[in-house]
């Protein structure tokens, strides 16, 4: 397959005003998530919301797509950047990595691509860590995923994606907002409107799910910060 990465961001955050250039350790935070990205090999550009993402991305030499701000998702201001930055349809795959993780992996880029590569059913691949603490079973913030995953295997199809506590014993796997799509699963997501079990658990990939799209995930040892909030921000800052 032919992949290349977009980051969505955009300025708007109702917990974090001014997210994408909140400093972390002298840098911002597009651009340290930019700088992870790349380091996969991928190429790479930022979905960006307002013109100020825009110029920091372009201050160190990265590309940057200026989209909508109106646009309602991460996932329809990835679909019209790749279209202008690739009309013709080159790359057959998208991996929506987030631009609040400063810290992820190259890795989880790559292992998104690699679910595409060997799984022809799949539409989407995602990817998925233990729960952190039993408090995250009950939190609605931490989203579940329900995995057909059996015992010593690392990767499965994904039956349904819930804020709700889950029943029973077995492990609870969160849910790590990367994602890749193939191009025609993208466009076809986003010409859908939103579903209802979407409005409910307010989950966009529940829409893919009940238009019948195949989800499949890998699991991956340890969930990258995300930061989503003042305390998260300070405990990035920490780490850098």
């Amino acid at each position: 397959m032919n992949p290349l990465i977009m980051i969505p961001a955009r300025m708007a955050a109702t917990r974090l005003p001014n997210k994408p250039l909140a400093d972390i350790g002298g840098v911002p935070m597009i651009v340290r998530a930019y700088q992870q990205a790349e380091a996969s090999g991928l190429l790479v550009a930022v979905a960006a919301g307002d013109p100020e993402i825009v110029e920091a991305i372009e201050a160190i030499g990265g590309r940057a797509i200026l989209t909508d701000p109106d646009l309602p998702s991460g996932s329809d201001r990835i679909r019209a950047a790749v279209d202008a930055i690739d009309p013709e349809g080159d790359f057959d795959a998208v991996i929506n990595v987030q631009g609040d993780m400063p810290f992820a992996s190259p890795g989880l880029a790559t292992a998104c691509a690699a679910i595409l590569h060997g799984e022809p059913t799949c539409d989407i691949a995602t990817l998925v860590a233990a729960e952190a603490d039993a408090s995250d079973r009950a939190n609605p913030d931490v989203v579940k995923a329900v995995l057909a995953l059996a015992e010593g295997e690392r990767q499965a199809r994904a039956l349904y994606f819930t804020r709700s506590t889950l029943y029973g014993d077995a492990p609870i796997w969160r849910h790590i907002g990367v994602y890749g799509y193939r191009r025609e699963a993208l466009n076809r997501f986003c010409a859908a409107p939103q579903s209802p079990l979407e409005k409910r658990e307010k989950l966009e990939q529940l829409r893919a799910l009940e238009m019948g799209m195949q989800i499949w995930a890998a699991v991956i040892d340890e969930a990258p910060l995300s930061v989503d909030n003042p305390a998260d921000l300070e405990a990035a800052r920490a780490l850098a």
